[in-house]
């Protein structure tokens, strides 16, 4: 049996994060997609650094997460994008289903 997740990535421009949100979906890849603006800090080459970012967050299926994220590889413009996912635990049956109908 498939699991459920949410894969998560950031990106730091707004059309990037729609054209990554429209293309998972055109694909049928994610049942549905949130955005939320986030502050982030983090160390890059040795400095400390810091930038407003879109945060992207996808209901799916595991089995799907690979072809999820070579797209995603695709549109995004980091040299070091995260690409993550954790699974979703005891979901309700009706929401579980919504995601199976993609």
């Amino acid at each position: 049996m498939d699991k459920y997740i949410i894969v998560t990535t950031l990106c730091d421009k707004e059309d990037i994060a729609n054209k990554i949100i429209d293309t998972l979906l055109e694909k049928r890849l994610v049942a549905g997609s949130q955005v939320t603006k986030v502050h982030s800090k983090y160390w890059w080459d040795n400095q400390l650094e810091e930038c407003d970012e879109y945060k992207l967050e996808f209901r799916t299926k595991e089995s799907l997460f690979n072809e999820i994220e070579n797209e995603i590889k695709k549109i995004h413009d980091y040299k070091v994008a995260e690409i993550s996912c954790c699974e979703i635990i005891n979901a309700n049956s009706n929401f579980l289903s919504w995601i199976d109908n993609i």
